[in-house]
């Protein structure tokens, strides 16, 4: 009789309810500091992308600041949030989007198989649309392929689920 296999998924998502209120947050806290008294700054979210405007890029820089901790709070990963660079706005103003990834890619899934390839571990990977099964018959194995997806250098922040 063969073992059970063991498995949990591999994915980067965002919860944009949480995205919501980190900005409500972050924009009661920018209208009541003092350094931020009568400038421009405003952060909104236009079809699942982030807009920041403020006056200048020290300001815009600022304002992701405060966004930034308030998202980080909310477990919110701030490294599927990549922003453009700067542009000039209405009125002199400044504007950066940013793009909110969910999911893993094509090319960092394969990054992400490969990874778990060459280890040794003896478990297998597979993906599955916007994320991957990691299936294995011995959970520590699972836990040493975590440990080393955690160290992996993604664009994206990497969560763990659905362990069976």
């Amino acid at each position: 009789m063969a073992a059970k296999e063991a498995s949990f998924d591999v994915t980067s998502e965002i919860n944009m309810e949480e995205v919501k209120n980190s900005i409500q947050i972050a924009l009661k806290e920018i209208k009541n500091r003092f350094d931020f008294k009568g400038s421009i700054a405003d952060i909104k979210l236009e079809n699942n992308k982030l807009v920041v405007v403020a006056e200048d890029d020290y300001k815009i820089e600022q304002v992701k600041d405060v966004l930034f901790s308030k998202l980080v709070k909310r477990e919110v990963p701030i490294k599927n949030i990549h922003f453009s660079t700067s542009e000039k706005a209405l009125g002199g103003a400044a504007r950066q989007y940013g793009d909110l990834i969910s999911g893993i890619d094509r090319d960092n899934a394969k990054k992400i198989n490969v990874a778990i390839k060459n280890s040794g571990i003896k478990v297998k990977s597979q993906i599955q649309e916007d994320q991957i099964r990691v299936t294995g018959k011995s959970r520590d194995d699972l836990q040493k392929v975590i440990t080393l997806l955690r160290n992996l250098d993604l664009p994206v922040e990497l969560q763990f689920t659905n362990f069976r």
